[in-house]
């Protein structure tokens, strides 16, 4: 019985790349509403005082992105200079483009945006069939955020990690091995307060009890401070939380990230297809775990390629679930918009605490709703 460890964390929506993340989906989603056709991709950068907004953009609508910027950093919890960005003072930079004429030949007619590959996945280790580590790190960030903002603890700031190790055995998650939660705080307050504060409303709340024992090692701000954070102590970029966004490490991921693109992106959009087949391939009971991978080519409607991996956890053939997946799921660019209704304001809330595990209003691509057929037709 072979014993491994799995680490995998994620972010608040104050640390400074999903800060980008988030103002480049919102940028897309202001987008959406007014004009659902647009085509948007857009990288943010953002370090102290400063958020620089570039990309390509065609849309027939006009947005304000200093406003959308300003609206999301007071939302977030930036607005103060102490912080090293305030939502009303930093400077809003925007250099934007059109769309080039050569990548819209391809979109215009229904086919992918770029080349790539992409990949979904599922387990059935948890009720979200996500892996544990990456599920548990999300929930604690998520608690982290939300006694920040209803004052449970009145001297935390936005920014904030949490990082989760869990230990396997013959695949399947025994316990946890470490727990790491660091988190911003005002300048006067004492370790020892962080200490117990997090550990009691934030792990506390949101660790099962029965994963936990002795050996369990909970590390709160390792270094015993954290005052100076956000954009103040980090450049952020869009897109270099890819691994937070998706599976925390297990699994494969594509060669792009998703904030900022509108669903002709197939980094985005065969992602969440790849993720919605996955996750009705181990919901009809077929397999345990699975790996879907998709491959495209730019101004091509169908995929190159599309494979099953079920990791030796099948009770099917691989090759037998790969050509019924193909049957059932249209993995078209406008076949996916379509299926997952993607031409929708719905971008921002997946920019912070994972794209996928999410049983949230806008999130198709976690719906269930093809298990029953699939089951059906292998089993």
């Amino acid at each position: 019985m072979a014993r491994y460890l799995v680490t995998s964390e994620s972010v608040t929506e104050g640390h400074p790349d999903k800060i980008c993340d988030q103002v480049s989906d919102a940028v897309l989603d202001s987008i959406m509403k007014e004009d659902p056709e647009g085509r948007v991709a857009l990288e943010t950068l953002a370090t102290r005082g400063l958020i620089f907004v570039a990309g390509e953009i065609s849309t027939d609508c006009y947005v304000s992105i200093p406003d959308i910027v300003r609206s999301l950093l007071c939302e977030i919890g930036y607005s103060d200079t102490d912080m090293g960005i305030d939502a009303d003072t930093c400077a809003v930079i925007e250099a934007i483009q059109e769309q080039s004429k050569d990548i819209a030949l391809g979109v215009d007619i229904g086919g992918a945006g770029d080349q790539g590959m992409m990949y979904g996945f599922a387990v059935n280790e948890t009720e979200e069939l996500m892996p544990l580590p990456i599920m548990l790190a999300h929930k604690l960030v998520r608690q982290l955020t939300r006694i920040r903002k209803t004052r449970v603890v009145d001297y935390l700031h936005p920014d904030g990690k949490a990082q989760v190790t869990v230990e396997y055995e013959d695949g399947k998650p025994q316990r946890i091995h470490t727990i790491i939660v660091s988190a911003q705080h005002h300048t006067d307050v004492k370790y020892e307060t962080i200490f117990e504060d997090v550990k009691r409303h934030v792990i506390g709340e949101i660790v099962p009890r029965e994963l936990l024992d002795g050996k369990t090692k909970i590390l709160i701000n390792p270094t015993g401070r954290f005052v100076i954070g956000g954009p103040q102590g980090d450049t952020g970029v869009t897109g270099r939380k890819i691994m937070v966004d998706t599976y925390g490490g297990i699994g494969h991921h594509g060669g792009g990230c998703f904030s900022g693109k509108d669903p002709t992106k197939v980094d985005r959009s065969a992602s969440y297809m790849a993720r919605y087949v996955a996750k009705n391939i181990v919901a009809s009971g077929v397999c345990r775990k699975v790996d879907i991978a998709l491959s495209y080519a730019i101004g091509v409607k169908e995929p190159i390629a599309v494979s099953v991996d079920t990791n030796g956890t099948g009770k099917v053939d691989d090759k037998r679930i790969e050509e019924v997946v193909k049957k059932m799921f249209d993995f078209t660019p406008q076949g996916i918009i379509d299926k997952l209704m993607l031409r929708r304001p719905i971008y921002t809330r997946t920019a912070c605490y994972g794209h996928f595990g999410r049983d949230e209003d806008g999130f198709t691509w976690e719906i269930t709703d093809m298990a029953d057929a699939l089951k059906r037709e292998l089993m």
